[in-house]
């Protein structure tokens, strides 16, 4: 069984920078891909970022290239979004997600696993 627990959100003001973390039980972790989502108020879940079993393809939404990172410890079953410059429509929960395959796939449809959340709130 598969679980995924993350950690690091909260309070922080725009320009401000979070590192959110995820950490997973369950063997082959190292072999899966693995994502991170958001989910606003009144708004649709998207996805934020995604990497390859081994970190080395990754995948931004739009929104996030150039302020966000994803990367992974697989030796520490762990995945992390590093959030910098962080704006107010940031604000939202973020779940990892770990994914069917070895690759990044930018569906959310193919990530079958999903932990509980942590809540980010960027203040203006």
């Amino acid at each position: 069984q598969v679980q995924l627990v993350e950690s690091g959100g909260g309070l922080v003001q725009a320009g401000g920078s979070l590192r959110l973390s995820c950490v997973a039980s369950g063997r082959a972790f190292s072999t899966y891909a693995m994502a991170w989502f958001r989910q606003a108020p009144g708004k649709e879940r998207e996805l934020v970022a995604a990497l390859s079993w081994s970190g080395g393809s990754t995948n931004y939404a739009d929104s996030v290239k150039g302020r966000f990172t994803i990367s992974r410890d697989n030796t520490k079953n762990t995945v992390y979004l590093q959030m910098n410059s962080l704006k107010p429509e940031d604000t939202a929960v973020y779940s990892c997600a770990r994914g069917f395959t070895s690759v990044p796939k930018w569906d959310v449809s193919q990530y079958p696993y999903w932990g509980q959340g942590t809540q980010v709130t960027v203040s203006s």
